[in-house]
Parts: C-alpha cells; structure tokens; sequence
C-alpha cells in the first residue's frame, strides 16, 4: 500500500514539473505584437543580408558589422523579437539616433522598433570571438533575425561568416 502511495506521489510530481515547465515555455515563447499587424503598405530593403568577416583574431577584439534596413513603404515599418543564433553574437537596432536594447540568443524583449517611411534603421552586429574560449577557433556562422510587419518580408534574416584563429 505505501508503495502504491510513493508511485502515485511520483507521478503527480513529474506531472506538475512537466506542466509547469510548459507553461513557463509557452509564457517566454516570441509572438507579434497586436500593433504589428502585416501591412502590404510596408516595404524594406536591406541592401545586404550577408558578410563575411575573414579572419577574426581570438584576442584583437570584438568584430563587429553594421547592416542598414530602409522603409521604402509608405507606412510605418515594425521591427521587433530580434534574436541572434549564438550567445557569442548580440545585436542592437539604432532608429533616429535611438539604440534599442541589446538583442541575443536568449533575449525576451516586448521593445518594437518603430522606422517612418523613408527612414533607415541601423543594425550593429557583434561578435566576440572569445565567448566559447581558446579551443573555438575556425570557421563561424552566425545568423540575425527579426520579425517585420511587412507582409512580403515577415522576417529578415541577417547571415554573417568567419574563421577565428589564433593571433
């Protein structure tokens, strides 16, 4: 009977652990804010998704790149739920001579970038090619995203290349 009573006590806690665990999941989980509705009057252009780096070397320092992102619309472009692939790689979006907060792999934000027509935002990549210690080096890949209330371009996607060697 007592270990009748164990099995079920076990149950019911792995059970509230695992409930528990979803709602938490599901509370820290990116949705679209209700005033980023997708809008076929927004459109971006960002002249370049992509850049390579070459060679990083392990200790000189942060490598870092800016890419621009332009409302060519005619209304009020969204940016926002900005993440990075990596916890090595954080971004941020300057708007108006305004910087977001700091964006990364594990980042919850509710910030919305807000640009007008015919407005460019900047985004600042960085990287830090020592976050994973000595034994990382060689080639790296590291994407940027962002969900957009552009209906042709949802999300952007920014893709950023490397080889952190020794110096």
């Amino acid at each position: 009977m007592i270990d009748k009573k164990i099995i079920f006590g076990i149950m019911l806690i792995t059970i509230l652990i695992l409930g528990g665990g979803m709602f938490l999941l599901s509370q820290t989980t990116s949705t679209k804010p209700q005033n980023a509705t997708l809008s076929q009057n927004v459109k971006i252009e960002v002249p370049e998704k992509t850049f390579d780096w070459g060679e990083i070397k392990y200790s000189k320092g942060n490598a870092t790149k800016t890419f621009v992102i332009k409302n060519i619309g005619s209304d009020l472009l969204k940016l926002y739920n900005v993440k990075t692939s990596c916890a090595c790689t954080n971004a941020n979006l300057t708007i108006d001579n305004k910087v977001s907060p700091e964006f990364g792999m594990h980042t919850q934000s509710a910030w919305v970038g807000e640009l007008p027509v015919g407005k460019e935002a900047i985004l600042t990549v960085i990287f830090d090619p020592t976050f994973h210690g000595p034994t990382a080096l060689g080639p790296m890949e590291r994407l940027i995203s962002m969900q957009t209330n552009d209906l042709s371009s949802p999300t952007l996607e920014f893709k950023l290349t490397g080889n952190v060697v020794k110096d």
